[in-house]
């Protein structure tokens, strides 16, 4: 299970990572645009990463190897945000703003996480 999960979540990661880095201007408008998102565009947002999260979690909540500590807290995180979305929106909405350097920075995070889970996933 620890693969398959990572052979989805490493591209995807690998992606989000290359528009962070790619389309930083782009990415900083829309976490700036977030106070202004519709209600029901967060609650679905909140609704996605909350469903994600928990079938990641319910079918992989184990820590034995760093590969599987790191598919379950991706899918723990998930769950979070996904919560904070829907229980205090409000709150989320709050939350310190990203500059280009913090999305720049998460980026790399997003592309270093995703090389890993891929390589889990497709060559180990």
């Amino acid at each position: 299970m620890t693969e398959l999960i990572a052979m989805v979540a490493g591209p995807y990661l690998i992606a989000t990572g290359l528009g962070f880095l790619i389309s930083t201007g782009f990415y900083t408008r829309m976490v700036a645009d977030n106070a202004a998102a519709h209600p029901v565009t967060l609650n679905l947002s909140g609704a996605v990463h909350f469903v994600v999260g928990m079938v990641i979690v319910a079918q992989h909540l184990r820590f034995g190897s760093l590969a599987e500590g790191v598919v379950s807290v991706l899918g723990l995180a998930a769950v979070l945000k996904g919560l904070a979305l829907i229980v205090v929106p409000a709150l989320t909405l709050r939350s310190p703003k990203s500059s280009g350097a913090t999305l720049r920075v998460s980026g790399v995070a997003y592309l270093l996480a995703g090389a890993y889970l891929s390589y889990v996933g497709y060559f180990a």
